[in-house]
Formats: C-alpha cells, sequence, structure tokens
C-alpha cells in the first residue's frame, strides 16, 4: 500500500511542471512563431527574453479586472476556473513513466491509475466545454456568445471522431488502462519496428491529432475565438488574471492533448531496445521519463507550427471535416480494426 504522502507528493511535483511547461510554452510559441515569420520576438526581458514570462504573468496580475455591467459576473467569474481545472484535472490518469522506487516503495509513474483511464478522459475533455460557453454567455456580448455556440458545435462534430479514433486502439490493446495500452506497445512487430499505434492505427492516428487541434480550438480550427470575425470571441470580454487563466488553459491543454497522443499513439515511456542497454532500474525509469517528455515536446512543437503554417479554416469547411470526413473515417477505421483482429486470431 503506497502512503498517502507520496501520493501527494505526486500529485504536487506534476501540478508543479505541468504549470512551469505550460508558461514555458508561452514563450516557445511567442519565439517559434517569431522564427517562422523572420521576426526576433522577446529577446529584451532576461537573458534571450526568458524572464519575458514572469512580465507577462506581472502585467495580467496588475490589470484591471473588469466586467461589463450587464454580464452575469458569478459566472463570469467560474467559467475560467472550471476551463484551467478541467485542462489540470485531465492528466491525473496519464502515465508519464513505468516505475520508480522510491523510499522502498514500488511507485507507479501515474497520479491516479485508475481502470477506465479512457473514459476519464473523455468525460473531462467533454466537460471542458463549458468553460467557453458559459464565458461566452455570461458576457453579454454578441460576439462571446457567437464564440461560445461556435466550440459547443465543434466539440460535439469532433469528440465523436476522436472517441471512435481510440476505439481501434483499444480493441488492440484489449484494456481501457492507459498504462497497459503502454505496455502493449513495447513489443516489437517485426523484429526492429516498435509496435507503437502510431504504425499499427495510422488512420486512427491521424483523426486523432487533427481531433486534438478542434479539441484544444487551436488554429487551423481556433473558430471560437476568430479575431477577424468575432473580435477575440468567448473572451472578449475578460480582462486580467481571468484572461490569463483562459490563456493558461489553452496551453495546458495542449500539453495534455500532446501527452495522450504520446500515450496511445506513441509507445508513451516506452524507449526501443532500451530492454538491452543493461543499466539499473533507477536510471531507467528516470530514461523513461526523459523519453516521454521529449516526445511530449515534439508534439507539442508539431501544435505551434501549424499554428503559424496554415490558415484558419471556414466554419462550414470545419463542420463538413467533422461530419463528413473525420466521422465517416473513424467508423470505417474501427470495422477494418475487427475485421483485422478477426483474421488474425483465425
Amino acid at each position: 500500500m503506497i502512503p498517502f504522502w507520496i501520493i501527494l507528493l505526486k500529485i504536487v511535483v506534476v501540478l508543479g511542471v505541468l504549470m512551469t511547461a505550460a508558461a514555458l510554452v508561452t514563450f516557445l510559441e511567442r519565439r517559434i512563431s517569431a522564427f517562422i515569420q523572420n521576426r526576433i520576438g522577446p529577446n529584451r526581458v532576461g537573458p534571450q527574453g526568458l524572464f519575458q514570462i514572469m512580465a507577462d504573468l506581472v502585467k495580467l496580475v496588475m490589470k484591471e479586472d473588469i466586467v461589463p455591467t450587464a454580464a452575469n459576473k458569478t459566472v463570469h467569474d467560474i467559467a475560467p476556473m472550471i476551463s484551467i481545472s478541467i485542462a489540470l484535472c485531465t492528466f491525473a490518469v496519464i502515465p508519464f513513466g513505468n516505475t520508480i522506487e522510491l523510499f522502498g516503495y514500488q511507485v507507479k509513474l501515474i497520479i491516479a491509475d485508475v481502470n477506465i483511464g479512457i473514459l476519464f478522459i473523455l468525460a473531462m475533455t467533454s466537460m471542458g466545454v463549458y468553460g467557453v460557453s458559459l464565458a461566452g454567455w455570461s458576457s453579454n456580448n454578441k460576439y462571446s456568445l457567437l464564440g461560445g455556440l461556435r466550440s459547443s458545435a465543434q466539440l460535439i462534430s469532433y469528440e465523436l471522431a476522436m472517441g471512435l479514433s481510440i476505439i481501434g486502439v483499444l480493441m488492440v490493446a484489449e484494456s481501457l488502462r492507459l498504462d497497459q495500452i503502454v505496455m502493449h506497445q513495447t513489443r516489437y512487430l517485426v523484429g526492429w519496428l516498435p509496435a507503437w499505434n502510431l504504425f499499427v492505427q495510422p488512420l486512427g492516428f491521424v483523426i486523432f491529432f487533427v481531433a486534438a487541434f478542434a479539441e484544444t480550438n487551436r488554429l487551423p480550427f481556433d473558430l471560437p475565438e476568430a479575431e477577424p470575425e468575432l473580435v477575440g470571441g468567448y473572451h472578449t470580454e475578460y480582462s486580467g488574471m481571468k484572461f490569463g487563466l483562459f490563456m493558461f488553459a489553452e496551453y495546458a491543454n495542449m500539453i495534455t492533448s500532446s501527452a495522450l497522443i504520446t500515450t496511445l499513439f506513441l509507445g508513451g515511456w516506452h524507449i526501443p531496445f532500451s530492454e538491452n542497454w543493461g543499466v539499473s532500474p533507477l536510471v531507467m525509469s528516470l530514461l523513461q521519463v526523459l523519453a516521454f517528455c521529449v516526445k511530449v515536446s515534439i508534439v507539442v512543437f508539431f501544435f505551434i507550427m501549424v499554428r503559424w503554417t496554415i490558415p484558419r479554416f471556414r466554419y462550414d469547411q470545419l463542420m463538413n471535416l467533422g461530419w463528413k470526413v473525420l466521422l465517416p473515417l473513424s467508423i470505417a477505421n474501427v470495422l477494418g480494426t475487427g475485421l483485422a483482429i478477426l483474421l488474425i486470431s483465425s
């Protein structure tokens, strides 16, 4: 039985790392976007502009919190809290390593080791839209309301494809536990090719990746914000730290989505051929955590690169892609996976 204080230690460490990483990604996005657009980016505050993160935080804390007179103040205040809470809680069931020996205990590198991890994640991500929708409605602004409505419609269309794209992974792994899904990917297909679901479920990977962009409201699917059309969308009437919470939730969601993509399709913490290295269990555990972080960082970089490379979709194009392309493809992927399993087992 793992003591409660070890569980509490894991929560504190993971929350600290996740919040620090989300703040760091805001800086990286500004520097990467500047590089893509042949600009300089933040470079004044601290070495290479690294302290720009703290400068932005101080600015957000010091700014006045403005609430429209006709807004529903209670809901207006709660909405950003819902968004950031969902973004942080979702990471609780994602394994960032195998096990590590800590103070004489074999500790699983996951906060909540539940046997329905996938269902928990789908439930939490579905609730994330409440923060955006309530923000749009409570602001009593037509642009904010349109942004909230867009987010709801977007979620419904892409949540179906996202859920169905995972079913193929579950059928192959025969488990809803995320750590078991990772363990199933530690095998090898043809001697040298790891059995990552990227190679076993390539269509499911593409569908899930595209749906993740819509789920996190990132370009080219950031229609709930859409500055040229809706000023700022659902956070038009937000300022100060409440606006900062929405921005923080977006980047935390991006990191969580990248961690989930890594877990489901990129082998999680698995390092190919590491079983032949002959290193100590502690060193191997640390290397697995490092491998997980590297994979997540690569996916996050891809999220950022796509935002500053591909133009925004029109709303009708987004809906057509969700209902007429991704949904039929995800259903075909489930049927194809079932047929393949049936043929292999027979």
